[in-house]
């Protein structure tokens, strides 16, 4: 095993070159970009810009900006709006965002940062973004985790009453229940609870946002822990009913496909309860085909399904970060979360295949090429 585990780790770096290469090349064919938004900014209405650009360039953007109409109208430039801007300025910009580099020369230095953990500062935000991506991470993890652990918590027991009770009215009932919950978007769920719990029309029940209270770090223990809980109640709530749906089912399915085998009949034969069969020879094969949708859940629930869910509750975390970053062509923070994303998902595939040696034994990697 613990030579598997080293083979797996090993290419967990040819797999992380790649989404950086895709990522990397994807972006220079993309429109914009953060030279050409604070150009739309400085000859627009937003005098805001120059406060956001620090450097040397920062400290030239008042010049530049009352030179326009000083620089030749016919200098050429690559950048959308820039005409009439000054040159030297535009050059400026290149250096502060590393633009006058070649192309492979800032990939080749972007490999060598990520490798280091070392993201660089966001364009835009004056903070590091490893900074960042720590500070916005408890609100995803507490997202992911909450969402996955209960999705679970409801699925797997759910799923295997249902196949035990195939075409009985719970089945039907339930299925029913569950075909409803999967056909409501979360994000609408999650307006919907607002509506009714937080003080939108009914109730004032719950917090409207945040993660907890502003008097958080005054409370005792217990006291934290419950207004953590309070806070967390409705967007997870609106995460969950609609992701456990598919799990329920696929549980239902695998059970069901285990039940029908001849070594259950077998089982039975010799005079073991049903209880016995279910638990002691139908579980642990019917739990592999659902541990392997564990990385791709786990991973949803912390970045793409609680994206919404995040802006809705306005809680600040990696995937709103991730989503206003794309938007605002903040590279370094882009970059930064694929990174982290992608290696997550990595690490957590890994363990769901550790996962599987534990549930059934007779499964050896080792022997397998990977």
């Amino acid at each position: 095993m613990a030579a598997y585990i080293f083979r797996r780790l090993l290419l967990m770096i040819p797999t992380l070159l790649g989404i950086m290469l895709v990522s990397f090349t994807i972006i220079q064919f993309a429109p914009g970009g953060p030279i050409e938004r604070i150009i739309a900014q400085l000859t627009g209405t937003e005098v805001s810009a120059t406060a956001r650009i620090g450097g040397a360039a920062g400290g030239d953007l008042g010049q530049s900006a009352s030179n326009l109409s000083g620089a030749d109208a016919g200098v050429a430039s690559k950048y959308r709006g820039a005409q009439g801007l000054d040159p030297e300025f535009i050059k400026q910009l290149e250096v502060q965002f590393g633009f006058d580099k070649p192309v492979h020369e800032r990939f080749l230095k972007m490999v060598w940062d990520f490798s280091r953990f070392e993201f660089g500062e966001s364009y835009f935000r004056d903070v590091r973004v490893v900074d960042l991506i720590l500070e916005k991470m408890p609100v995803s993890i507490s997202l992911g985790l909450w969402t996955t652990f209960l999705t679970y918590l409801i699925s797997l027991p759910l799923g295997i009453a249902k196949a035990v009770r195939d075409g009985s009215r719970f089945d039907i009932w339930t299925s029913a229940a569950i075909i409803v919950g999967y056909a409501i978007p979360g994000f609408l769920f999650a307006v919907f609870l607002i509506v009714l719990f937080a003080g939108g029309t009914y109730f004032d029940v719950f917090p409207l946002r945040g993660l907890t209270s502003e008097n958080f770090d005054e409370m005792s223990w217990f006291g934290q822990a419950r207004d953590y809980l309070w806070h967390i109640a409705l967007p997870v709530t609106a995460l969950v009913i609609g992701s456990f749906a598919t799990t329920s089912l696929l549980t239902k399915n695998s059970f069901l496909d285990e039940i029908k085998k001849q070594y259950v009949v077998t089982a039975r034969a010799k005079g073991l309860s049903a209880r016995e069969v279910l638990y002691g020879h139908v579980f642990r094969n019917a739990m592999l085909i659902v541990i392997a949708g564990f990385p791709g859940a786990f991973v949803g629930a912390f970045f793409t399904g609680s994206l919404l869910i995040e802006t809705i509750f306005s809680l600040d975390g990696l995937g709103l970060l991730s989503y206003e970053s794309i938007l605002n062509r903040d590279y370094p923070v882009v970059f930064g979360t694929l990174y982290i994303f992608g290696l997550l998902g990595l690490v957590i595939t890994l363990i769901s295949d550790l996962t599987y040696t534990w549930i059934d034994p007779r499964i050896d990697f080792e022997t397998r090429e990977v």
